[in-house]
């Protein structure tokens, strides 16, 4: 005990650095965990507070999640949430990591800073309001794509009605705005790469090519890993904004727009059933953490070094 005392007192410094993020997490993260036995149980409000609600709700078992499987769209929504994230996550891997390499190889270091801050601008845009600068191309009446296709002679498209475009749109606009963003962490692995590196790869008679294949890559393949792995957890959830606000919540839109987020977000609103909400919240993270274990284990089977944990 005198030993652990000790060791607290030596780096106190360091713990109180640590203290505002733990806090944090215990009061964001831990402590509403409590909340998830709404998942198990049929939530009524009594009036008395959330304690109370909680204790005074009667214990429903596993019936709130059939509410996800005994639909109709149960199918639609799970598979629209894996595929679309599975591309975001491989798009999303490789744009971002060329990105990246594209900025650190720019001679003109002040303009790549421009280039930077140009694409990173668009990650702090909420998505309603890109859902209305989306809407000034698309609207069927007075959008610019439309008045651009009357122009030469073509019949307009009725956008928010047609289902068959918005699988590019949503990839498209997910990529545009998180690609800035995504791409500053490889950026900051390629900076903290060993210079002689690169200057023994010259000595040998490497092009820039030869460089990133043989120097780059390499040394950003771990990081490229574990963000791959964390990326997987999160494949049964979905940025809400982008499949709520730029579809217009359009209902001739939904085989291809509708998400386990959605659903379950117009199931809350129009029912008002906060226990089912509980268990597809439940139920997503429940998957995304035995995903997570899953593909860390499969990753340390093919290479050891490279897994998360």
């Amino acid at each position: 005990m005198k030993k652990v005392l000790s060791q607290i007192r030596a780096n106190r410094i360091w713990l109180f650095m640590v203290l505002p993020g733990l806090l944090w997490f215990l009061v964001f993260s831990y402590l509403p965990m409590f909340g998830t036995i709404i998942a198990f149980k049929d939530y009524k409000i009594d009036g008395k507070g959330f304690l109370s609600s909680i204790m005074s709700s009667d214990w429903v078992g596993l019936e709130n999640f059939k509410f996800l499987f005994q639909t109709n769209d149960a199918f639609i929504i799970t598979r629209n949430t894996v595929l679309y994230n599975l591309v975001f996550i491989i798009v999303g891997l490789f744009l971002g990591v060329a990105l990246a390499i594209v900025f650190n190889s720019l001679l003109n270091k002040r303009g790549a800073k421009i280039y930077q801050t140009g694409m990173l601008f668009p990650h702090f845009l909420s998505w309603v309001v890109v859902s209305y600068f989306l809407f000034s191309f698309l609207s069927e009446d007075s959008g610019l794509v439309n008045n651009i296709l009357v122009a030469f002679g073509q019949d307009p498209i009725s956008w928010y009605n047609d289902p068959k475009y918005w699988p590019f749109i949503l990839i498209m606009m997910n990529v545009w705005k998180g690609l800035g963003y995504g791409s500053i962490v490889y950026l900051a692995a390629i900076a903290g790469i060993d210079r002689t590196y690169y200057e023994a790869a010259m000595i040998d008679g490497a092009g820039k090519w030869q460089q990133i294949r043989h120097v780059t890559i390499p040394a950003l393949t771990p990081l490229m890993v574990i963000l791959t792995i964390l990326n997987v957890g999160k494949i049964f959830n979905s940025d809400f904004g982008l499949f709520y606000q730029l579809p217009r919540n359009s209902g001739p839109l939904y085989p291809v727009t509708d998400v386990i987020d959605t659903y379950v977000y117009r199931g809350l609103t129009s029912l008002g059933d906060m226990s089912m909400s509980a268990a597809a919240g439940f139920y997503q993270s429940i998957v995304g953490f035995i995903l997570v274990l899953l593909t860390n284990y499969i990753v340390k089977k093919i290479n050891p070094e490279y897994g998360l944990f």
